[in-house]
C-alpha cells in the first residue's frame, strides 16, 4: 500500500498505546502519536515528577525531529536551557589549552542548547493532558495476543492496549522480557554528576567548559536559569558503588584533590545527596526491536556511552519516524517493519561511535603529524554531517 507522505490514513491503524516511562522519549512519543488521533496513556514508576537527572545537549538533529514534532517546542526549551555560543578546553590546572566559538547554528541551521533533562521532561509534559501520564505504575510485565496486550503493573493494576511502547531506559523492564539479556554491558567508565543553582566563574565567557585530566575528565555546563550541571567521568575497568551519598561526595573530591580549586568548589558546594554515582553502560544492538504488539524506544532500544551527547537526540527521531510509519502503513506491523528499518542502521552506527569516543577521552594526548589531523578532521566532519544535519524525511546515507 502506498501512501504519500503528506497524507495521513482517515482512521489510525491502532486506538490505544501504552507508554511505559514518562521520560523524554515517551513524553515525545505520546506528542506525535497524539498528533494521528491515537489515544497514548504514558505509565510511569516514579510516585512524582521531581527535579533529577544531569544536564545534556539538544544537537541539531534532535531539534530538528523535536520541531517536527512538536512545532515551536524547540524555542521554549531554548528559553528553559542555554544555547552554546562559545566553548572551552582546559587542563586540570585550570589553563586554557583551546577556546571555540560554536559552529552548530552556523553549519547545521540548528544550535547546541544545554538544558537540565528535568526542565526537558517538565517542558515536554507541559505539551500533554496531564490525566494520560499515570504515576506510581512500575511495570512487572505483559501479556498479548493477535487483538492486544495486557500490562501488569505493581499492586495488581492492569491496562490494556493496542501497542505497547517501552520507553523505559536502558533498564528497560519491556527490553528484558522480550529479549531477556539480563545486566547492561559495563563500558569502563565510571560517572559523577549533579545539577545545582550556581554560577561558576567560567561561565562568565562561556557555556560549556571541558577539563581533560589523566584518564579522567569534567564538563561544566550551563543549563539555564541560574543552574549549572557538572558532569566527571573516570576511567575505571572495574567499577564499585559507595554505600552513602557522603562516602559519593568525599570519593569525587578526593579523584579531583589534584585539580585546580576551581574545579573542586562546585563539588564542595553540590549537597551529598544530590550526587548521582554510577556506571556508564550500554547494550549490544538488536536485530528488531519489535515482536508482535510491543515495541522499542530511545534507550530502551539502543542504549549508548554519553561521549557523544546523542541519547536523546536519537530519541526524538525515533519518536517521529514511529509516527510518520503509522501514518504511512497500512497495519501495525508494517508499520513496526518500516520502523526498524529507517531506524536500526543509523543508531548502530551511533552506538558503536559513542563507545569508541568513551574511551578515547581516556586516551593519553598523542602528537600526530599534518597529514593524519587534516585527514581525521576530514573523517570527522563528514560524520558529524551526517550526524547533524539529519532532517525529517531525510535519505542521507553515510
Amino acid at each position: 500500500m502506498n501512501i504519500n507522505p503528506t497524507e495521513k490514513l482517515s482512521q489510525p491503524i491502532v486506538e490505544k498505546v501504552a507508554i511505559v516511562g514518562a521520560g523524554p522519549g515517551g513524553l515525545a512519543a505520546a506528542i506525535a502519536l497524539r498528533s494521528q488521533g491515537i489515544d497514548v496513556q504514558i505509565y510511569e514508576k516514579a510516585q512524582e515528577f521531581r527535579p533529577a537527572g544531569t544536564g545534556l545537549g539538544l544537537a541539531p538533529n534532535g531539534l530538528n525531529f523535536l520541531d517536527a514534532i512538536a512545532p515551536g517546542i524547540v524555542e521554549a526549551l531554548k528559553g528553559s536551557g542555554c544555547e552554546v555560543h562559545h566553548t572551552v578546553l582546559k587542563d586540570i590546572r585550570g589553563e586554557t589549552i583551546r577556546a571555540n566559538a560554536s559552529k552548530y547554528q552556523e553549519k547545521y541551521g540548528q544550535p547546541l542548547v544545554t538544558v537540565w533533562w528535568y526542565r526537558l521532561q517538565q517542558v515536554l509534559a507541559s505539551r500533554l493532558p496531564s490525566d494520560i501520564i499515570h504515576l506510581n505504575h512500575r511495570c512487572i510485565g505483559f501479556e498479548q495476543d493477535e487483538n492486544g496486550v495486557k500490562i501488569r503493573f505493581d499492586g495488581e493494576k492492569s491496562v490494556y492496549a493496542d501497542l505497547l511502547i517501552g520507553a523505559d531506559g536502558v533498564n528497560s523492564v519491556i527490553r528484558e522480557i522480550l529479549f531477556g539479556e539480563g545486566k547492561p554491558n559495563y563500558i569502563g567508565s565510571m560517572c559523577w554528576r549533579a545539577v545545582i543553582k550556581y554560577h561558576h566563574e567560567l561561565f562568565n565567557d562561556y557555556e560549556l567548559v571541558f577539563v581533560k585530566g589523566n584518564q579522567q575528565f569534567m564538563y561544566l555546563l550551563n543549563v539555564g536559569g541560574g543552574y549549572m550541571s557538572w558532569i566527571s567521568r573516570k576511567f575505571s575497568p572495574e567499577y564499585s558503588l559507595c554505600h552513602s551519598a557522603d562516602e559519593v561526595k568525599s570519593r569525587i573530591l578526593h579523584e579531583l584533590a589534584d585539580w585546580d580549586e576551581s574545579f573542586q568548589v562546585v563539588v564542595q558546594a553540590t549537597p551529598a545527596e544530590q550526587i548521582w554515582e554510577g556506571p556508564i553502560c550500554d547494550r549490544p544492538p538488536l536485530t528488531h526491536w519489535s515482536q508482535g504488539r510491543v515495541t522499542l524506544l530511545g534507550d530502551a532500544a539502543h542504549p549508548m556511552a554519553p561521549a557523544m551527547g546523542q541519547g536523546a537526540n536519537t530519541t526524538f527521531e525515533d519518536a517521529y519516524e514511529l509516527r510518520e510509519c503509522f501514518s504511512q502503513s497500512a497495519n501495525l506491523q508494517e508499520a513496526l517493519t518500516s520502523y526498524e528499518q529507517r531506524r536500526m542502521q543509523r543508531t548502530k552506527i551511533i552506538q558503536a561511535r559513542s563507545a569508541l569516543g568513551e574511551m578515547r577521552y581516556y586516551e593519553a594526548n598523542t602528537v600526530a603529524s599534518n597529514g593524519q589531523r587534516e585527514q581525521t578532521m576530514s573523517l570527522n566532519d563528514d560524520f558529524h554531517k551526517w550526524l547533524y544535519d539529519y532532517k525529517p524525511s531525510a535519505t542521507i546515507k553515510f
